[in-house]
Order: structure tokens, then C-alpha cells, then sequence
């Protein structure tokens, strides 16, 4: 049986809280509700906004949270891309005739692929985040995995790096928005696990979202099926998939 991330922090938090009070004093659960997560940090973030150039040069807005604690560092970079529909619409409309690497679909706007490839550009997100993350200077790959946050289909990245400290990055994209959690601590220092298994999405009211089956983003957040339900401050919202089209596996 798997322990939810939400269980796992609890336990984490509760053994700080016996064995080092002061540490786990430190941390504190931050919550964004106008970019959609929340998170521990161990002293109040740091914020930068900066502009996201996507794999097909769209320009996004993005926006950094960093916190740091000694020589460890932690991040959570929020890149939206709830403008990128349109985006493309405009990219194609001014793409001179025949052009199809500006319009995308051999030449016009096609379903699979959007205008101006928008929801190419979409789906693959995720992985061109992780390409940067694999691309930096002087770092070498412990451990790249497929995985779920809150049930949300993300990719695990561990790297070592230049100085041999150590990255533990997540990539996930929920309802349009990407979303790059990465802790760095020292080459002898402890896995960052308070802080990996802290991440999660958020409502409109601020409560944690953990959906009732796997969540897509290409699939569920551009809306070619209807988001999963999931559950949010105790309630539960939409309707699980029936069990007949159900993973046996799913939470």
C-alpha cells in the first residue's frame, strides 16, 4: 500500500516535532492560491517574476518562489500557460501562406496540434522542463522516474552536480500551469524529503486538491475529457471514472 504524500509529510513533521523541535519549527506551509500550489519552505520565499521562453518560443509568464536554508536551496517556479491558445491563434494568423511550421496541421490549424502548434507546445512542457533540468552545466542524472503529485501526472528528476551537491526536482502541469519544485542540498546532506513530499495544488479557496483518479494535463486540463474528481477540504467535486474504466491501481 502506498502512503499519500500528505500522510508521509505528517509523519515527517511529526518526528521533527519529537526529536528536533527547533527544526521543524523552521519549516511552514505556504499556500498561493493565485498560482495554484502550496508548499513547505523553511523561511519565507523570495519572489522573481521573469518571462518563460516554451520549446516553440512562446513567451509566458513565469514566477519564482526561493527560499534558503545554510547552504540548501528550495524553488518553486510556476510558468503559466493559460495564454498559449491564444498565443497561437494570433502566431498562426500572421504566419504567411503555407507556412506550416508557424501555422502547425500540414499547413492549417489541425485539432492534434492547435494553431501555431499551441497544444504541442502544451503537452510537451513537461518534458522540455525536464531537458533543461538535464542540460545544465557539469550535471550528471541519478534518477529520472515517472510519478504523481496530489494524483497528478509528474516526472521525478535527480541530478548531481558540478560541486556534487544534489537536486531533487518535481515537474508536474496542472490546469494549464507548469510547475518545477526543486530543493538542492550538500553532497552529504540529507534527501530533502519535508520538502518533496509537500507540494501539491490548490483552489480557489486555498484547500489542497488531491484528485480521485490520474489527472492528465494534455488530456484533462485542455479539456478533451472532463477533469477526474477529486477532493478538497474534506468535500469531494466531479464524479470518479467508473470502475470499469478504472486502473485497479488508483487511489
Amino acid at each position: 500500500m502506498q502512503t499519500s504524500p500528505v500522510i508521509l509529510t505528517a509523519l515527517i513533521l511529526s518526528i521533527l516535532s519529537l526529536t528536533t523541535p527547533a527544526a521543524a519549527q523552521e519549516w511552514e506551509q505556504y499556500i498561493y492560491i493565485d498560482d495554484g500550489f502550496s508548499v513547505l519552505f523553511p523561511s519565507t520565499p523570495e519572489i522573481e517574476n521573469f518571462t518563460w521562453t516554451s520549446e516553440v518560443r512562446y513567451e509566458l509568464p513565469a514566477r519564482t518562489y526561493l527560499a534558503t536554508k545554510g547552504q540548501e536551496r528550495y524553488s518553486a517556479t510556476v510558468v503559466d500557460y493559460r495564454s498559449l491558445e491564444q498565443k497561437g491563434i494570433e502566431r498562426a494568423q500572421g504566419c504567411p501562406a503555407g507556412a506550416e511550421t508557424c501555422i502547425g496541421g500540414n499547413g492549417s490549424p489541425s485539432p492534434s496540434t492547435g494553431a501555431g502548434y499551441w497544444k504541442m507546445d502544451s503537452r510537451g512542457a513537461m518534458t522540455f522542463a525536464v531537458k533543461k533540468l538535464l542540460t545544465r552545466p557539469g550535471v550528471t542524472i541519478s534518477d529520472l522516474s515517472f510519478q504523481f503529485v496530489s494524483v497528478v501526472s509528474s516526472y521525478a528528476v535527480h541530478l548531481v552536480n558540478a560541486d556534487q551537491s544534489r537536486t531533487y526536482a518535481s515537474v508536474s502541469m496542472h490546469e494549464n500551469r507548469l510547475y518545477i519544485f526543486e530543493a538542492t542540498v550538500p553532497e552529504n546532506g540529507p534527501a530533502p524529503l519535508l520538502f518533496q513530499t509537500s507540494g501539491g495544488f490548490v483552489d480557489e479557496k486555498g484547500q489542497g486538491i488531491r484528485y480521485l483518479d490520474y489527472y492528465v494535463n494534455g488530456v484533462h486540463g485542455l479539456r478533451q475529457s472532463p477533469r477526474p474528481g477529486y477532493r478538497a477540504g474534506g468535500v469531494n467535486f466531479g464524479t470518479p471514472l467508473p470502475d470499469s474504466v478504472r486502473s485497479p491501481t488508483a487511489p
